[in-house]
């Protein structure tokens, strides 16, 4: 059994290695300008504890933190919410704790009123890239905003509301 709870300051270090473990799992290196390279990694509570921000974190019984995901305005186009951060351990993956989130994501953009979501991803990100696909987001022609992801982030989204 697992639950989907808003973070809370003592997930920092489970969460902050989470995404370190998998963006090694997939090859998204820090030196390439992926999430794992953000200053605020380990005090991602703090970031998000902040008005037209959250973030989720996915828990087992034992209280193990699986997975996480969350959103905040964007830098530099404040009238949009990016979606952030959202890495998953191989024993949640393929669950719909993915979708959950978004769905989470979703629900907390309208309530804000705000009217689309944006993501940055990349290729080797499949898996996540058909799921924004199959939820609405549309692809675009460039980025928006300032996410500081550089090039390493090759693919721009937006669902519009």
């Amino acid at each position: 059994m697992y639950q989907i709870r808003p973070i809370q300051a003592q997930d920092n270090a489970e969460i902050a290695a989470i995404i370190r473990e998998v963006s090694k799992e997939f090859g998204l290196a820090p030196e390439s300008g992926f999430a794992v390279a953000d200053p605020i990694l380990d005090n991602l509570y703090a970031v998000y504890n902040r008005p037209n921000a959250k973030y989720w974190v996915i828990e087992n019984q034992q209280g193990k933190i699986l997975g996480g995901g969350g959103l905040s305005p964007l830098k530099g186009a404040p009238t949009i919410l990016e979606i952030q951060k959202m890495y998953f351990l191989p024993e949640v993956r393929g669950l719909g704790f993915a979708k959950q989130l978004l769905e989470n994501a979703f629900q907390f953009t309208l309530l804000q009123g705000f009217k689309s979501c944006y993501l940055e991803t990349t290729k080797e990100l499949w898996q996540a890239v058909k799921l924004y696909e199959k939820l609405g987001f549309q692809y675009l022609d460039q980025p928006k905003g300032n996410t500081g992801h550089s090039h390493a982030c090759e693919i721009w989204m937006e669902k519009q509301f």
